[in-house]
């Protein structure tokens, strides 16, 4: 091969498209796999889920929500109530703090009601631009697209959106997502990451992109 006929290192906009194109076909209608009925019960299950699985983070809530699921009622079980709902998940206490205070400023600051807007949703406390974006993505369908470790790696390895940090991720994948596939981009990648290429061991050689990725230690079997 000729230097003149080396594939760039990220991929052209007509195999982004097909990137989503096929990711679509697979998936028409991505979701979350936190379990929720409200903004609410999203935010609190996002704030959950850092470091921690969505599987136990919604084994957590099943017992949670039929108890309390709005801020009034998580604030009146308090820390201690809050945490023997959430003791099974990592850095339960640090997030029971949290949401707690959550609770209390959503109380205070907005009705009782999850905001539908950024600056308001990253002064919540243990929310951060990543929680933000899911929550402004899946309960309130803004395009936004929340990088976490799996969308990171995706973006990197693929070539679609390569960045050093997340937020470097993010402004580009901005970019270079067709709009028409803006919506429902965040899920496509989070639950491709998530299932195809993982971090160790990626299944390349069921990957629907496999033909488009720039990663150059594909897999075999």
């Amino acid at each position: 091969m000729s230097p003149g006929s080396r594939r760039s290192k990220t991929l052209k906009p007509d195999e982004a498209r097909e990137l989503f194109s096929r990711l679509a076909e697979l998936n028409p209608k991505p979701t979350t796999e936190l379990a929720w009925s409200t903004p609410f019960e999203l935010l609190v299950a996002v704030i959950l889920s850092a470091q921690a699985t969505d599987v136990g983070v919604n084994r957590a809530t099943r017992r949670l929500y039929p108890a309390a699921n709005t801020p009034a009622a998580i604030l009146a079980l308090g820390e201690d109530g809050l945490k023997a709902y959430i003791a099974t998940i990592g850095l339960f206490n640090t997030k029971a703090k949290n949401v707690i205070a959550a609770c209390r400023l959503l109380l205070e600051q907005h009705a009782g009601e999850v905001p539908r807007d950024r600056a308001a949703l990253e002064a919540l406390p243990g929310v951060g631009r990543k929680t933000a974006n899911v929550v402004l993505n899946t309960a309130f369908g803004e395009p936004t697209i929340a990088v976490d470790t799996h969308i990171f790696r995706v973006s990197n390895r693929t070539g679609l959106a390569p960045g050093r940090d997340v937020r470097a991720v993010e402004d580009r994948l901005l970019k270079v997502v067709p709009d028409e596939y803006r919506q429902d981009a965040h899920h496509w990648l989070i639950l491709h990451g998530r299932y195809v290429c993982r971090a160790r061991n990626p299944d390349c050689p069921h990957c629907v992109i496999r033909d488009l990725c720039r990663f150059k230690d594909k897999t075999v079997a």
